[in-house]
């Protein structure tokens, strides 16, 4: 039982977290998050130039203007602040730090942000990060689309690390033609296509009007049709959105456009894998996890995700899959050890006495490759 309970523990550690939208990549840290985080928040004017610091960053001195909250100097005061890249006019200062109490004159270290008038109103106009985060969520949706690329970007980062209950929340205030816009642009940033259509399932799935709901299933699949990269990012995300608005007849759909197929395009295999996993952290009214868990079994059979599908299966307790799992230790992890550790981690962590006949069956053909693999998924 302990050697089950450690494997599951290690096989969860490369499981895809649901806390933040599945399909958006990497975003920046949010401005509102990095504005209530800091100590004081205050409005400057470049004073100089910037140069480099002791450290080899970038600082630059800054006439306050207004300070807005917390213990900052009083305007007119100059500070010196880290830069990304030099300022020439006005910017966000943030404190960061702590002041040094005994020290009235130190306020810690400094920040700036480069920031006209329309940035600086949408930095002081944010929700609070303590408020509701669909109820943040609905107001940074009309600044999806906006103008300026820097608050576009800003308000995508807020959704891209929100909760996906809070985004099917929000989900309903984002301009359709938009969204509609965006899912349909090949040429435009990917993992933001990949999650307008996230959005565009979950406004079908929503949707009271039928005809309208199958017009953007429509748009969905054709896009999904559509031939792209094999490194096509946001491509999970449009899979994702059908899985939403069709459950498990979006699964057929995957199957007769031959993503299933042992020969499928790595790339494609990989993001059918990642929208699995947010069907069964996010999905399970929409699609019975028994269907997700028979789904992912099925990408066992292309060795581009044959590992990742078996530690899946794992973390599903997907137990009637343990013979097809055995199998892969001669079918693909002779050219695969990361396939060969995966089975090692399924079989340990399988309660089930057919696994345990498969290690024994596996240690008598080779018990140093059983080890091997076992040591370099972690466990004992």
């Amino acid at each position: 039982m302990a050697i089950r309970a450690a494997t599951l523990v290690c096989l969860l550690v490369s499981a895809a977290s649901a806390a933040a939208c599945p399909f958006c990549g990497v975003v920046a840290r949010p401005l509102a998050e990095r504005r209530d985080a800091a100590a004081a928040v205050a409005i400057g004017e470049a004073a100089g130039r910037a140069n480099a610091d002791d450290t080899g960053l970038l600082a630059q001195p800054f006439s306050l203007r207004q300070p807005l909250r917390g213990r900052a100097p009083d305007a007119g005061a100059t500070v010196t602040a880290r830069v990304a890249a030099p300022v020439d006019g006005t910017a966000i200062l943030l404190r960061v730090d702590r002041p040094d109490i005994r020290a009235a004159a130190d306020l810690g270290r400094w920040e700036a942000i480069a920031a006209d008038e329309s940035l600086l109103g949408y930095i002081v106009a944010a929700p609070p990060t303590d408020r509701p985060a669909a109820e943040r969520l609905r107001w940074f949706a009309a600044r999806l689309d906006h103008l300026d690329r820097r608050i576009a970007d800003d308000a995508f980062a807020e959704f891209g690390l929100a909760p996906y209950e809070a985004v099917r929340e929000a989900a309903g205030v984002i301009d359709r033609a938009w969204l509609r816009s965006c899912v349909a642009d090949t040429s435009g940033e990917q993992k933001r296509r990949g999650f307008c259509g996230l959005v565009l399932g979950i406004r079908a799935a929503g949707a009271t009007d039928r005809a309208a709901a199958e017009r953007e299933i429509a748009l969905l699949t054709r896009a999904i049709e559509t031939p792209g990269s094999d490194v096509r990012a946001g491509f999970d995300g449009l899979l994702g959105g059908l899985l939403v608005a069709e459950g498990a007849e979006a699964i057929g759909f995957f199957d007769r456009r031959g993503l299933f197929a042992p020969d499928a395009r790595a790339g494609d295999a990989r993001h059918l894998l990642a929208a699995l996993r947010f069907a069964w952290e996010s999905l399970a009214a929409e699609l019975p996890r028994s269907v997700t868990a028979a789904a992912t079994a099925r990408l066992l059979d292309n060795p581009a995700v044959a590992a990742d599908a078996a530690v899946d299966l794992a973390r599903y307790a997907a137990w009637d899959e343990v013979d097809r799992v055995a199998a892969l230790w001669d079918r693909l992890g002779r050219d695969d050890p990361l396939v060969r550790r995966g089975v090692v981690g399924y079989l340990q962590a399988c309660p089930r006495r057919e696994a345990r006949a498969h290690l024994e069956r596996l240690r008598a053909a080779d018990p140093r490759a059983v080890a091997e693999a076992a040591a370099a998924a972690g466990l004992r």
